[in-house]
């Protein structure tokens, strides 16, 4: 399981994004199933900008079952929130702790992000370890 990131989602599906190549390239190389959160779409959607060919191609990805959705449930927001404070000094903001969250609860260290100083910091909590992410995605 990996867990995406708003970046690619936006560089996926903008052919215009500087990283647009380079994401489809990385995504090409996995063969895993992807995860996301709201947070993360709300995120990208807002930068892709309205209902357009971008827009409409990240939906269609999702319904066609593309990636999987996260929804934390009340324990998952007490760690959100946890997380959020922990981080307070990058500061790590609510979509990022979601997919934080939802590395833990897939017990994964895999994420594809283009956001490689935040996500280098992060650790996850597996078992009574914390583990450092792994990056997966366009340099």
């Amino acid at each position: 399981m990996i867990v995406v990131d708003t970046g690619p989602w936006v560089a996926l599906f903008d052919p215009l994004d500087a990283a647009h190549d380079r994401a489809r390239r990385a995504l090409e190389s996995v063969n895993d199933a992807l995860v996301t959160t709201p947070a993360v779409l709300t995120e990208a959607f807002h930068l892709l900008g309205g209902w357009n060919r971008g827009t409409e191609a990240l939906a269609e990805f999702i319904a066609g079952g593309g990636t999987d959705v996260w929804f934390p449930d009340g324990s998952g927001l007490e760690r959100l929130f946890q997380l959020m404070k922990q981080y307070a000094d990058r500061p790590m903001d609510f979509a990022d702790a979601s997919l934080v969250c939802a590395a833990e609860h897939f017990r994964t260290t895999r994420v594809f992000t283009i956001d490689r100083n935040d996500f280098s910091t992060y650790r996850v909590r597996i078992g009574k370890t914390s583990k450092p992410l792994r990056i997966i995605g366009p340099p």
